[in-house]
């Protein structure tokens, strides 16, 4: 399905494997050029960069911790200077550091709400200044199902989540009056590397509790964040949309 995309600039961010090189390789194939953040091994990027460039579009790979406030600023002028703009921004950078809340250090803790929340932070303020000022744009934050539920062992995880999904409400408020569209999508088990790496138990479980029997992958919630970016999805801000196969019900 052509979503419309073509010539579209779009910043991925944590863009150099799983879920986010999924939705970077996506875009590109929906006709969009892409910057992407990591910190990623080169390999592993060049991979992407690779995929990327073979469907014609240009792409720009920076090496970005995603709480950096300095970072996100230079990435969002980048992909104007070189690129020639910004349409598009999906904050999917994200990491995990499981224990029991009694357990877990200051130093996880600290590690887990700096990345999958400050980083959302940082990189929606500034997108949210270039497209308030443009009158139009499209921002789609990867948050997970268990920012709405919790799940065991996650506290810093599921807390950091729970706030995307508030930040991603609160800014769509303040720039619908701009035409800008801000959605979550929160994905249940997805099969990455981060998931591999998820005791046997704990995967099994996700599985059963999907209605589908089955865990999603990376391309499947690419599909979705494809379509929030598209003008198909003009109407819808302020969503939390659920891609986990029944998982949560």
């Amino acid at each position: 399905m052509n979503l419309g995309l073509d010539g579209k600039v779009a910043l991925v961010t944590g863009g150099g494997r799983g879920i986010g090189a999924a939705i970077a390789l996506e875009l590109a194939g929906q006709g969009c050029d892409l910057v992407i953040t990591h910190l990623d091994a080169p390999e592993v990027v060049s991979e992407v960069t690779k995929s990327i460039e073979a469907t014609g579009r240009r792409v720009l790979a920076i090496r970005a911790d995603a709480s950096d406030l300095d970072a996100a600023e230079e990435a969002v002028a980048k992909a104007r200077s070189e690129l020639g703009g910004l349409d598009i921004l999906v904050c999917n950078a994200g990491i995990t550091r499981d224990g029991l809340l009694w357990n877990m250090s200051e130093a996880n803790w600290d590690a887990v709400i700096d990345t999958n929340l400050k980083g959302y932070f940082t990189y929606n303020r500034a997108a949210a200044r270039v497209f308030k000022d443009r009158k139009r744009g499209k921002i789609v934050n990867i948050a997970s199902i268990n920012g709405l539920r919790g799940k065991f062992a996650q506290s810093n995880y599921a807390a950091a989540k729970g706030g995307c999904i508030a930040l991603g409400k609160t800014l769509a408020r303040e720039l619908g009056k701009f035409n800008v569209n801000v959605n979550t999508v929160a994905p249940g088990m997805v099969r990455t590397e981060m998931a591999a790496k998820i005791p046997p138990e704990f995967l099994n479980q996700a599985i059963n509790e999907s209605v589908l029997g089955r865990i999603a992958t990376p391309e499947e919630v690419a599909h979705v964040v494809a379509f929030l970016c598209s003008d198909f999805a003009r109407h819808i801000t302020g969503e939390v949309i659920k891609v986990d196969g029944g998982q949560y019900i």
